[in-house]
């Protein structure tokens, strides 16, 4: 077994979290040592690329044309295996449902495990909403303010970013008749920020490969980036992680070590490895959230726009919707995060036929310590490390807001056509959005309800740090990526005071 040179920092996971870290750790410290371990392979010839921007065009095609569902659990950029692979080393790079990578998963059956270099972060949406009053966590005064900010910048959130056109304008313009007084003046219907930035007339999307490049294209003496590197445990001595235990494609082994370590491997995983290493909180796990999904969709009216189809907008090119738009969540009087997506339905040759407005309503799931993710003792799943099983279940207050939303989301839709709700309306099954949090969340005091302070710190472990919306404490109800960045930006901080002060 080789014993790797001490790092500055070991940063385990190489998605947008791992990138967020590295890149402030950059930005505090050029000279600062970093080691990121992930353990998938890349999709394609680089690691950490969005598949929207990828080069190869087999994969550019399978991904563009799934996110069409706009439905994140099927954004793949392979396809879906059946059943699950004989070894770890028949499963190409790409997502795997829970239950296909050998977990037991049948209460919340559609989430999923982004098995490739870079993470969900080359497959997710780019949405990023800011959270607002509940969903906000240590409070919201200026330092909330101050890192919200940082990580808005990290994902170049850009705002507008797909639309608004002339019809999506008028989408916006009802729902505000409706919505527009129900909370602040920036939380009414409006564009949705994207994480993307223009490249000609192409949004690109931000990546782990965008946020610190680093990762795809190195250039970086102090920073080292290992992939197919799957860490199995770290090594705990006297209240500080001396090493990381490394497990390769190959099967070799190896340990690696860094004077501080940020763990930031997803909201499954983060907890699967501390659970592995023996570290093990009572709240390990508990807390699972993820909001449910009713979604639905209804042609627009035409005549009753005054709108022809030759009038009808075109997606940008690169784009499959014609407008993203937001109708923000603003607590009992809206308790809903909109997500509006807009397409226009082409013939063969290219011209209009028809226009759709999409609405998804996500609901607010309450936090519960028996939602959870359990680790077995004496099982493993396909990557050998110990079988998650998956407790989730909606409360009776859940499904009041559950019903409140299919109600709803009948109205939004008819305010723009007619519909059927018997084939074009759904509650999608837990886990379809991927916007899972709360597994390894912060708390103010160690008091059994929480794994790491509000820097990340696990509670009694010196030099460990988690990062990723796993942390995140508070009932999401929006996209959580750009929350999630918010505890990466905490744990960047916190550690860079750490190693100053050593």
């Amino acid at each position: 077994m080789t014993i790797d040179t001490p790092a500055d920092v070991l940063l385990i996971g190489g998605g947008i979290m791992g990138a967020s870290v590295a890149r402030l750790l950059r930005e505090s410290d050029p000279h600062l040592s970093i080691t990121m371990l992930d353990a998938g392979e890349p999709i394609g010839d680089v690691a950490g690329v969005h598949l929207h921007d990828i080069a190869d065009p087999a994969v550019w095609s399978l991904y563009n044309t799934r996110v069409s569902s706009g439905i994140q659990g099927m954004y793949t950029g392979a396809e879906v295996a059946e059943e699950t692979p004989a070894t770890l080393a028949d499963a190409a790079p790409g997502m795997f449902h829970t239950a296909t990578f050998g977990e037991e998963a049948s209460a919340m059956p559609a989430t999923a495990i982004a098995w490739n270099a870079g993470g969900m972060g080359v497959h997710w949406t780019a949405a990023t909403p800011w959270p607002a009053g509940d969903e906000v966590f240590g409070g919201e005064d200026e330092q909330w303010r101050d890192d919200l900010a940082t990580a808005q910048r990290l994902l170049h959130a850009t705002q507008p970013a797909i639309g608004p056109t002339e019809i999506g304008a008028r989408v916006l313009e009802t729902l505000a008749e409706i919505y527009g007084d129900r909370g602040p003046a920036d939380r009414g219907p409006q564009a949705m920020p994207m994480a993307v930035s223009p490249d000609g007339d192409l949004l690109t999307r931000t990546s782990p490969a965008t946020i610190f490049p680093p990762i795809a294209h190195g250039g970086d003496p102090a920073f080292a980036m290992r992939t197919g590197a799957l860490v199995t445990a770290l090594i705990v001595d006297e209240g500080r992680v001396t090493g990381a235990r490394v497990r390769w494609s190959s099967g070799e082994e190896s340990v690696f070590a860094g004077r501080h370590v940020i763990v930031a491997a997803d909201a499954l995983r983060t907890p699967q490895l501390l659970f592995a290493s023996g570290i093990r909180p009572d709240a390990l796990g508990r807390y699972l959230n993820e909001h449910a999904f009713v979604t639905a969709r209804a042609l627009l009216d035409l005549d009753r726009f005054g709108i022809t189809t030759a009038e009808l907008p075109l997606a940008p090119r690169g784009e499959w919707c014609t407008d993203s738009l937001w109708l923000p969540q603003n607590g009992p009087a809206q308790p809903f995060h909109g997500q509006i997506m807009d397409t226009t339905y082409l013939d063969e040759s290219g011209h209009p036929l028809a226009h759709s407005v999409g609405v998804s309503l996500y609901t607010p799931v309450e936090s519960r310590p028996e939602n959870r993710v359990r680790f077995s003792d004496d099982e493993v799943d396909l990557a050998g490390m110990p079988r998650m099983t998956i407790d989730f279940a909606y409360s009776a207050a859940d499904r009041a807001l559950i019903d409140r939303a299919w109600e709803e989301s009948a109205r939004i839709v008819q305010l723009f056509g007619d519909f059927d709700p018997a084939t074009e309306r759904a509650l999608l099954p837990p886990g379809s959005s991927l916007h899972i949090t709360g597994t390894v969340r912060c708390g103010s005091d160690d008091d059994g309800t929480s794994v790491c302070d509000p820097s990340g710190r696990v509670w009694g472990i010196d030099n460990l740090f988690l990062a990723g919306t796993g942390v995140v404490p508070t009932p999401v109800v929006a996209n959580a990526t750009l929350t999630g960045v918010v505890t990466a930006v905490r744990a960047a901080r916190a550690v860079v005071e750490a190693h100053v002060a050593a």
